[in-house]
């Protein structure tokens, strides 16, 4: 196993598995569930399942389709998308999810990270952060899909995250996401060098040397998304990993 985890970060609304580009313009791409019996055959180390509309439309988390993914996957999952209060948490855990990645729920109500950690261990827990820049090029915190801007500080709100007990943060450019163009190697920076937890890199992964350049920056480890659904921009749909050898030029 590489030191640093690499990670499919497949977006789900419902049960469709589908690709956004900065959010948006959500793109049917399979079902979840045989992309992850893809993933098994390619020994992929970890995934990250997040549903995009749960706390925008005000939706509970898809347990059907949760209970069918930890199912058949053979490795360690985060599910994020909709969670918001403790009993949906011990829900989710009981179905064989190792992680969960809390967003607008945990900026609308900080004592859900503390309670969580508490009841099941800081390494459970989560913080997923989406950032936009303003036109004034400032980066602000966003939540529910990223239709919100709450004004936070995605350095502040990461510093408080792990005050309240998150155990990692999912950073996450909204301007990059489906992008191809590769990560945001300032944001990561400036995250990373403020907290002491890991940070996962997410949104604009376009090639292999993209990884590299955000662990570079600081990340922990990274997430892709559109790299590993689609055979290059065009957006034709193949799930894929990168091979081993790959990642071992670039990832120690």
């Amino acid at each position: 196993m590489l030191k640093t985890r690499v990670m499919p970060c497949l977006l789900l609304d419902g049960s469709r598995l589908v690709k956004t580009v900065k959010f948006k313009d959500p793109n049917y791409v399979g079902d979840p569930v045989n992309a992850v019996m893809i993933y098994n055959e390619k020994e992929v180390d970890e995934l990250i399942f997040l549903d995009i509309n749960a706390s925008k439309v005000q939706r509970e988390p898809p347990f059907e389709i949760i209970t069918k993914i930890a199912t058949e996957c053979f490795m360690p999952f985060t599910y994020g998308g909709g969670i918001k209060n403790i009993e949906q948490m011990k829900r989710i855990f009981s179905l064989g999810v190792e992680k969960l990645a809390i967003n607008s729920h945990a900026v609308t109500d900080p004592t859900l990270i503390t309670r969580g950690a508490e009841l099941f261990g800081n390494q459970s827990i989560v913080v997923a952060i989406d950032v936009k820049k303003t036109w004034a090029g400032a980066y602000k915190v966003y939540t529910h899909g990223g239709t919100k801007n709450t004004g936070l500080d995605p350095v502040e709100w990461a510093k408080k995250a792990e005050s309240l007990g998150a155990g990692e943060i999912l950073l996450t450019s909204i301007d990059r996401d489906g992008t191809w163009e590769g990560y945001d190697t300032d944001l990561i920076h400036m995250v990373s060098t403020s907290v002491t937890i890991p940070i996962i890199a997410s949104g604009g992964a376009g090639k292999v040397d993209d990884f590299g350049k955000a662990v570079a920056a600081g990340a922990s480890a990274v997430a892709a998304g559109s790299m590993v659904v689609y055979h290059g921009p065009a957006r034709g749909v193949l799930i894929n990993f990168p091979f081993r050898q790959q990642l071992e030029k670039v990832l120690k």
